[in-house]
């Protein structure tokens, strides 16, 4: 059995996949990213082998992907998040051409080509009222922790509107509807809607087709795909379980398998399995 490994350095969460040459996760783990990035990359790539039940000289290939994936010195290699979802998201739902990705510090829409190859992409503004930040904010001042924030919103009426477009005017805005009594749920599930309204911006600017498919830590609330898949009109795709967290350093560690295949091919493999490298 050959085993490659993606580790995703995301701005909030490191994420570390070990995969075996059918395709299986045999580990996976999620840990807070700090600052300290060639740690967290080390400690989350080290406990995802121990999980696996493997050793580090099992593991072929390691590629490290997310904002911080040049910190990465047990990586072999290192792509760009963008490629890493589109080849993990593809594997996933073959016939995905429009991506969405929203994590804490960054939303990104992302359009396909033939190949899971990306064509064109999107960032969000530098602005948290456009991330998972933004929600993770909202809730705090309500009293809220993140892991609230899906039980609550399913409790909204109706959402409150939150028309600020950048954080600080838009929590203004949160402080103003708590004070005039507002029901938090209905403010969550505001706060849901104005950053849904943000995403479809940018998915229109990559000319977003369909299929789509929603990745990315927020977008484990029911209730964040439920608005998203109103506001489009259409079914969307979302991985299923926290593997919607998972899906850049799955797609990290495929592209891993896919390396060795043509290592392979150009006879280097049998000689580069063996070290182990």
């Amino acid at each position: 059995m050959i085993y490659t490994a993606g580790i995703d350095i995301g701005s909030t969460y490191t994420k570390a996949v070990i995969l075996n040459d059918v395709n299986e996760i045999v580990g996976r783990v999620m840990e807070p990213t700090g600052f300290k990035l060639t740690e967290i990359a080390e400690r989350a790539y080290e406990k995802s082998i121990d999980q696996a039940g493997l050793e580090k000289a099992d593991v072929s290939y390691v590629i490290a992907t997310g904002f911080g994936r040049h910190q990465a010195q047990i990586s072999d290699v290192h792509v760009t998040d963008l490629t890493a979802a589109a080849r993990g998201a593809s594997f996933l739902f073959p016939e995905t051409q429009t991506i969405l990705d929203v994590g804490g510090q960054t939303m990104k829409a992302t359009r396909l080509s033939d190949g899971a190859k990306v064509k064109s992409f999107r960032l969000n503004d530098k602005c948290a009222a456009g991330t998972g930040a933004f929600l993770e904010k909202t809730a705090r001042y309500m009293g809220y922790e993140t892991q609230e924030i899906g039980p609550l919103v399913e409790t909204s009426k109706t959402p409150v509107p939150i028309s600020g477009v950048c954080a600080v005017f838009a929590e203004s805005e949160v402080i103003n509807h708590l004070s005039e009594g507002m029901d938090p749920a209905d403010i969550m599930h505001g706060a849901v809607v104005s950053l849904v309204d943000r995403s479809l911006q940018l998915m229109k600017r990559v000319r977003m087709e369909p299929e789509f498919t929603l990745i990315g830590g927020i977008l484990r609330f029911r209730r964040m795909v439920d608005v998203i898949s109103e506001k489009l009109g259409a079914d969307v795709n979302v991985p299923p379980g926290d593997l919607v967290q998972f899906t850049s350093a799955f797609g990290a560690a495929l592209l891993g398998q896919r390396r060795l295949k043509k290592l392979a091919a150009s006879g280097a493999g049998t000689e580069y399995q063996a070290t182990g490298s």
